[in-house]
């Protein structure tokens, strides 16, 4: 066995270090609600080149280029998983123009800028231009989770960051073939049709990969417990395969598997995206992790001031210039122009790519071209920390967030739905009802409150409903059996902590008790749908009561000794539902909150209440 060089990590202790990097800089963004991609590329410099306790050269070795080759293709296929055609509704103009025209602006106004600006001369500005169309699709999801965009501008800046991943690998290839044919005095036709044929077969390969396996799994010719096992084999069969005949064009193949999957209606297609979404955010860390630590700080010195205004131009001439000439005279409102123009984060594949093809122009005898590497760091790093903490605000100032508190999704009409409607709207917290039955929605519409007449679950709701707002799901419909569809369905999207239904009207026994994984948690003091009717039908109302220094919590129960608590609005902060203790007392209330409660009708509490609530 050979062991580790001096001060070298073992390949496992390499790996268990890269995974905890990267999870961990994940949890604590997630905590301190800060761009992950930022903390990740701090967590991997400090660990590399700074400290220089991990150097992935050394103490993993030449797997390094072919695990991120790998990483790059799963990433970029779960990216192609989640772009459903529906989910173009009010954006494939848009979208269309930003591949087809802006794709090739954004090549040619790169290529200028890498040129005059960055001082790279014309043939490595050529290929590292096709490389800077890419986007990031690895940082754009994270940023897009934490800035909560409307539903249009989010759908153009995902789209064209997944499709104009391989767009522009393949660019890049194209030029580089270019390149290659000047240098090497070949035939320019023979080339132009290797290309041309490579880029074909990788299509071909993932549209048989993606009809093969969709038409397998509909069928029912793959168990459920292999469907995943078999998925990750075929993507990485039409990986190798497309990039054997030419290199980059599996990253292709991969995304037009991935979409090809998405719109297929596959009935089990919800449990592969998730857990292919569990696996990029492991992916994506370790790239990260293993992209920053191992930058060389030597090499990072060679870049002068030109590359700092070369940044500069990229971000706020180079693609503006061509997003905006991209989407002129379209339906897409100037505010989400804007947007999309200044918002765009490079990422993993930039990188991995630009190192490659930078060795290969090197080796062609281009000395500028080793300039290509950490100039594509640079431009990552500076994007990334911009974007990820400029895009929030800069949404927020073109109104193209959700504005306000957080809401809540009422599923299931009913005269305490309404009721508690009514309520959180006096408290400016957004709320949408839903119902199957329009004769159910009466009551909220004339309240004013706003409906949606369907299934919550249906894809007419998820492509149709902007619920982007909407931080909590509250199933309150009759049927107990949909109410813990509702809840489980809806716990991956939102959080099982923030997903709650009604008590079951079943006698809790063990023959009837539910596994932990189904359902939400209770809300209403375990009460069930039958109880809330009839409560509702003998007067209870539902109240708000703000708690002070004057009038707090002993107080508020003196006043309302069988009030049942369904929630409470701090001052400053988002609104908190109450799930009842096992125990039977009430949850710590906090000062300055109004308590949103269920409260009987006695004419005594509202005296005894007098200037401490409504």
């Amino acid at each position: 066995m050979v062991s580790p060089a001096d001060g070298a990590l073992s390949p496992v202790t390499a790996f268990a270090l890269v995974g905890a990097l990267g999870v961990g800089s994940q949890w604590l963004a997630w905590k301190l609600r800060l761009p992950a991609i930022v903390l990740m590329l701090v967590a991997g410099l400090l660990v590399g080149p700074v400290l220089g306790v991990f150097d992935p050269a050394r103490d993993i070795g030449d797997l390094r280029g072919p695990m991120i080759s790998i990483a790059v293709a799963i990433i970029l296929f779960e990216g192609g998983l989640t772009l459903n055609f529906h989910s173009l509704a009010g954006a494939a103009e848009g979208v269309r123009r930003l591949v087809v025209l802006g794709a090739p602006l954004g090549w040619l106004t790169s290529a200028l800028a890498l040129h005059f600006v960055a001082g790279l001369s014309w043939e490595s500005a050529a290929v590292f231009g096709g490389i800077l169309i890419v986007t990031g699709p690895t940082v754009i999801a994270p940023l897009l989770r934490t800035a909560r965009l409307q539903k249009r501008p989010s759908a153009l800046l995902q789209w064209e960051a997944i499709v104009n991943d391989p767009v522009g690998a393949l660019a890049a290839v194209l030029a580089f073939e270019v390149v290659a044919v000047v240098h090497a005095d070949a035939s320019a036709a023979l080339a132009l049709w290797e290309l041309l044929g490579g880029i074909a077969f990788a299509a071909l390969v993932g549209i048989a990969g993606g009809w093969g396996i969709a038409r397998a799994f509909d069928r029912g010719q793959v168990a459920e417990y292999m469907k995943v096992p078999v998925l990750f084999a075929a993507l990485l069969a039409g990986f190798a395969l497309a990039d054997a005949l030419l290199h980059e064009s599996g990253l292709l193949t991969v995304t037009i598997m991935g979409i090809w999957i998405a719109n297929a209606g596959l009935p089990s297609y919800e449990e592969i995206r998730r857990f292919k979404e569990h696996a990029t955010i492991l992916l994506v860390s370790g790239v990260f992790i293993l992209l920053a630590a191992g930058m060389n700080l030597e090499t990072l010195s060679v870049l002068d001031w030109r590359a700092a205004v070369f940044v500069v131009v990229l971000i706020l001439i180079a693609r503006p210039l061509a997003v905006l000439t991209a989407l002129a005279f379209t339906k897409v409102p100037m505010r989400e122009r804007l947007l999309v123009a200044f918002t765009g984060p490079r990422g993993v594949v930039l990188v991995a790519v630009a190192g490659l093809f930078g060795d290969r122009l090197v080796a062609l005898g281009l000395e500028d071209a080793s300039r290509i590497a950490p100039l594509a760091f640079v431009i990552v790093a500076a994007t990334v920390v911009l974007h990820g903490f400029t895009l929030a605000p800069l949404a927020r100032a073109l109104g193209l967030t959700a504005t306000g508190r957080g809401g809540v999704v009422l599923v299931g009409g009913s005269s305490f739905s309404t009721a508690l409607g009514e309520a959180l709207e006096k408290l400016t917290i957004p709320v949408l009802v839903t119902d199957t039955n329009i004769i159910r929605l009466r009551g909220a519409r004339n309240a004013g409150l706003r409906t949606f007449y369907g299934d919550i679950l249906s894809e007419s709701a998820e492509y149709g409903l902007d619920l982007i707002g909407y931080d909590q799901v509250v199933a309150l419909s009759e049927n107990d059996a949909y109410n813990t569809l509702v809840a489980t369905d809806l716990a991956t999207e939102y959080g099982r902590t923030h997903v709650f239904q009604l008590r079951r009207e079943v006698q809790e026994t063990r023959r009837h008790t539910l596994r932990t994984t189904l359902g939400g948690r209770r809300l209403v003091g375990g009460l069930t749908y039958g109880e809330l009717s009839r409560r509702m039908h003998q007067g209870w109302r539902i109240r708000t009561t703000r708690l002070s220094e004057e009038f707090g919590y002993r107080a508020f129960r003196e006043a309302f000794p069988d009030s049942v608590l369904i929630g409470e609005l701090p001052e400053r902060g988002a609104l908190r539902l109450f799930e009842p203790r096992e125990d039977g007392s009430d949850p710590k209330l906090g000062m300055a909150a109004q308590v949103i409660h269920l409260a009987p009708p006695e004419p005594a509490a509202e005296a005894a209440a007098k200037g401490g609530q409504d």
